[in-house]
Formats: structure tokens, sequence, C-alpha cells
């Protein structure tokens, strides 16, 4: 047996270090060198491998939201989120054995004391381990369990090449929708999104008077279906857009969560209540924890969609942790196509 090798004496981890007037930037965060982890009764010690940087963040620096998972994070604090690692220390006699590979959510350190309940053994069903860093899940979950997905149906998504919405127009189309809608504010990943992501149209969401005009061209008929990461005028424009007997899928916010001049937390729009009564409208809030058994059924199948190659994982992976408040500062900027994952040799 290969001997393996020590662990350091020290792990680096990114912490915030001041609150942001506004949108956070690298200078609010700094790298840090801390003790080794010693994990505890209960907990194993895992030495990640790749974190997802995701722009909710900015929605818990500095305060958060009431009824949700995420702690409000304050300076001092170190970032979280979704990692992928292999376990490097258990001191049992439960959980993981050393050398599994796990889903864990402690990310943006090199190493983590994690509690054993909340590892997720990699099952093998992708092909690599970033892979499990997907946001697919959600748009899976939102498509099947929030809009209830019709074959034919017309989608659109509000939000089409962030982490989510870069999978749900081929997930949308691989589950029988007719025609795939998505906005975004760029050019250049509009042409992607038409190119290899499985959108029919796309509409850009500048400048935003014109943007319902601009979906009901991209979607002559109507839509059937919302799946929803933006809010604000794109929300209001499926309103005036949507066939009789809609169903929208709420997943995120970000017109709030990213507003310059706000906190994150709110995202105000006014809605044509009238509109949602003639048109039988139902909208439903999505979230990740709602169908835990999405994840696993999600996993087989975006497994099997990726080896037959109907599918793909469209992501940016940034080398090393002295770029990850750069590339939360670039991610929450929209400058990437996809997901954002940092990697750690």
């Amino acid at each position: 047996m290969t001997a393996r090798p020590p662990l350091p004496p020290e792990s680096r981890e990114v912490r915030l270090v001041s609150l942001p007037d506004g949108l956070p930037r690298p200078e609010h965060f700094q790298v840090v060198g801390t003790p080794l982890p010693r994990p505890a009764a209960g907990e194993v010690l895992v030495r990640n491998r790749c974190f997802q940087v995701f722009p909710a963040l900015r929605t818990v620096i500095g305060g958060g939201l009431q009824d949700t998972p995420f702690p409000a994070l304050m300076p001092g604090d170190t970032l979280f989120g979704a990692a992928v690692g292999e376990v490097v220390a258990n001191p049992g006699p439960g959980g993981p054995p050393v050398g599994t590979s796990v889903f864990h959510y402690f990310g943006w350190r090199e190493y983590a004391a994690v509690p054993a309940a909340g590892c997720v053994p990699l099952d093998g069903s992708l092909r690599e381990p970033v892979e499990y860093l997907s946001q697919g899940a959600l748009a899976y979950a939102a498509l099947t369990r929030g809009a209830g997905l019709r074959p034919g149906d017309t989608v659109f998504v509000a939000g089409g090449a962030g982490s989510v919405g870069s999978t749900a127009g081929r997930t949308a189309r691989l589950l029988g929708a007719g025609r795939v809608i998505g906005s975004t504010g760029s050019p250049a990943k509009a042409r992607t999104m038409t190119g290899s992501l499985g959108y029919d149209a796309v509409v850009l969401r500048e400048p935003e008077r014109t943007f319902a005009a601009r979906l009901a061209e991209a979607a002559p008929g109507g839509i059937d279906v919302l799946v929803d990461m933006v809010g604000g005028a794109q929300l209001r424009a499926a309103v005036e857009v949507a066939r009789p007997g809609a169903r929208f899928a709420l997943v995120g916010a970000l017109s709030g969560q990213l507003a310059p001049d706000g906190d994150g937390t709110t995202a105000p729009v006014g809605l044509d209540s009238y509109q949602l009564v003639v048109k039988r409208i139902t909208m439903r809030g999505i979230s990740g924890l709602d169908h835990p058994e999405v994840q696993e059924e999600w996993n087989r199948t975006f497994g099997g969609w990726l080896r037959s190659g109907e599918i793909t994982f469209p992501h940016v992976r940034i080398a090393g942790m002295d770029g990850a408040a750069r590339a939360l500062h670039e991610v929450i900027g929209g400058r990437h196509l996809g997901t954002v994952v940092v990697t750690l040799t």
C-alpha cells in the first residue's frame, strides 16, 4: 500500500475582512493561513479539490435572509459553498473512511472539518468530481417538480447563461420542451446559448423597456413554463407573454441579489395581478432543499446524458485559492458563462 503524504500544519481559507458598501469586491476578502483543523467526534477532515463560486453569497454577506439555511457572513468569517474533496482523516467510528471522495458545503478552504452527516460520498454516476458541482439539479427540479414540464411546452429560462440556466436549456429540451428561450445580457453568451446549450432563441435583457416585446417576438405563441433566476423586469415580461395555464418556477432573484444600490436581500417587482388571474398562471418558489430525492435522480440522469453526449457541463475553472475572491467579483459582474469553480492542487 502506498503511504499517504503527511498532512500540512496549516490550511488556507478565504475570509470576509470588511463589509462592502454595495457589491463586494476582491479587497473585501483575504486568504489567510490557519492551523490545520482537527476533526472532533462525528467529523471528518476533508482536503478540498474544488469548490463552487456562486453569486448568491452576496445575499448573506453582512445580513442574510430569514428562513434560509445559509448563515450570515460577518467580518472574520470564512466563506462557504458546495465543494468536492477527499477524506484524509476520520477519528471514527462512523462516517466515510479515509480516501473517500465526498460532496459537502465547506468550500473556500483547503482543508475542512466537516460533520460526517454532511458528507455525501460521490456515487460514481458522473465522470469527474467537478461535475458534482453542477447546479443542474435545481433546473431539473424546477422543470419537473416546480413547473411540471409537458411535451411540446415553450419554456423561457430567465438568466440562461448562469450556473443553473446554462444547463436548464438543454435539460428542458431533453425532457420534451418544444421551444426553449433564454435571456442574457451578453451577445457573445447568446451565441453560445443558441450554438451549444439547447436554446432556440435568446433575448438580450437591455434595454429593459423593450424586453417584453423582444420576448414576445421570440415566443410568438406565448410561453408555457418559466424557470426564473432573475425576477424584476423579466418576471414582469413573462407574465405579459404567458399563455393561459402557464406555470412559473421561481429559482432565484438576481435582479435584487446583485443590485449595486441594495443589500441583496430583496427583489421587489410590480406584477399585473389581473393577468395572473385571467391567464390562471401559477407561481411556485423552488429551493434545492425542497425535493431531497432530486439530487440522486439528477446525478443518474445527468451522468447518462453526459456519457451519450446529449448534454455538457459548461463551467470555468479558476486555479488556486488566491484567485477565488476575484472569481466571485467576476461572477457577480456576469463575466463568465456556466458554473465557476476554484480548483486546488
